[in-house]
């Protein structure tokens, strides 16, 4: 069976959410072989090999932490060097796509962004994307070279499948490029408690209709109570009302989550592309002629100030 890479992404060993998802993907395909870069990186064996991971390939070197991305990249071409892999996926973040772009470039190969599913073909690896806004589903797969896909967050269930996970150093000879952006600073980012919003299996969302950023509390409550995400519009951003880092939409961030629930948000088609691809779509609006009614799988069509306080004290009750 051919063999197929997968970018780890973690934290001191802890293997995030997206790169379990890619596993389940990747046996779709092929046999996975595991990439760990950094400190702990041997440390993420043993979950890798419970969700599939034949091999874990890991290299550990200050350059990771030190410099942006090109190290990574480095490494990640060595070990396509040494498996000759049949796909290399990566997870859609912001630092995954320009890995996989700096990859498929320096190996001569085409490269699919932001996948929503993968499947087996005669020639060679087929993905789903959604596009224009998710107003279209295409089915692709790359002509040349090694296919490089970076997939969405939330694409798949993670699935355990245990496999052998043997850990083996990967040999990486870093290139001059490697030292040439140093990270001079870090600013850790405050811990809200809640889910990482592209992650997130729930997402509830606030937008113009929330009315200021004190409203946003009602917001937060609902998501608190379901274990989500908060997310706003770009209106909601733009207003001050919530941080960027939490805009939804087309210059924001794309979710994908198994629920979304859009309070006070009219349905513009710049928020609409960054969560269309939501599996179950919930919106709360008092203007029954709002554009996201036309989206959305179950529709309230009401204040927000009444129905969701209600919602949530409705599943605090089911909770407790």
């Amino acid at each position: 069976m051919a063999e197929v890479l997968v970018f780890v992404d973690h934290v001191d060993g802890a293997v995030r959410k997206p790169t379990l998802e890619l596993l389940t993907l990747a046996r779709r395909i092929g046999e996975p072989v595991a990439v760990a870069l950094g400190a702990g990186a041997a440390d993420t064996a043993a979950t890798l090999a419970e969700h599939g991971a034949a091999r874990v390939l890991t290299h550990d070197a200050a350059e990771y932490a030190d410099y942006l991305v090109v190290p990574k990249v480095d490494a990640l071409q060595a070990a396509h060097e040494a498996v000759s892999p049949a796909a290399v996926l990566v997870p859609s973040s912001a630092e995954g796509k320009e890995i996989a772009a700096r990859l498929a470039l320096r190996i001569g190969s085409g490269i699919i962004t932001d996948a929503v599913d993968l499947e087996a073909s005669d020639e060679g690896p087929v993905a789903t994307q959604s596009v224009f806004a998710a107003s279209f589903t295409t089915k692709s797969r790359i002509a040349k070279g090694t296919p490089v896909i970076t997939v969405k967050p939330n694409s798949a269930a993670v699935e355990a499948a245990p496999a052998a996970g043997a850990v083996e150093a990967l040999a990486v000879s870093f290139s001059e490029k490697a030292t040439g952006t140093k990270i001079t600073g870090r600013t850790p980012r405050e811990s809200t408690g809640r889910p990482e919003l592209t992650e997130a299996a729930i997402v509830v969302s606030g937008g113009r209709g929330v009315g200021g950023a004190e409203n946003f509390a009602i917001v937060e409550a609902l998501a608190d109570s379901l274990g989500a995400a908060v997310g706003a519009s770009r209106a909601a951003v733009d207003a001050g009302w919530y941080p960027h880092s939490s805009q939804v939409g087309q210059t924001g961030k794309s979710v994908s989550p198994q629920l979304y629930i859009a309070s006070g948000i009219s349905g513009a088609i710049q928020h609409r592309a960054g969560m269309q691809t939501s599996k179950t779509i919930v919106a709360i609006n008092k203007d029954a002629e709002a554009p996201i009614f036309d989206l959305v799988d179950y529709g309230v069509v009401g204040d927000l100030f009444d129905v969701v306080p209600q919602l949530t004290e409705e599943v605090k009750a089911r909770k407790g």
